[in-house]
């Protein structure tokens, strides 16, 4: 999206936390999904293949909360920045909705 539409929608330069936000959310999601199918596999082979693909899900997971922490979106560590962070992030979204009423 581009910068003019971004302003227009309220949205600012939020774009790319609310996608990092979104990709952490899925890959967290994906590695719990793996450690599941893990420990209901049956073969060897596949779950070899299922630990290397959880082995990557958590690099890939580091890498974003590493991104995220090092822009700003993500405070893992000081819950009071995490928070004005997530407060920040719900107005705009609420004003996002009542713009598009």
């Amino acid at each position: 999206m581009n910068q003019l539409m971004q302003n227009m929608m309220g949205m600012g330069g939020m774009t790319d936390q609310v996608i990092a936000t979104d990709f952490l959310i899925s890959i967290k999601s994906g590695i719990r999904n793996y450690a599941v199918a893990i420990t209901e596999t049956a073969t060897p082979e596949l779950k070899e293949a299922l630990r290397e693909q959880l082995r990557d899900a958590i690099e890939t997971h580091e890498k974003i909360t590493n991104y995220m922490v090092a822009k700003g979106y993500y405070h893992p560590h000081h819950l009071a920045d995490q928070l004005q962070v997530d407060l920040t992030a719900s107005k705009t979204a609420l004003n996002l909705a009542n713009k598009m009423m």
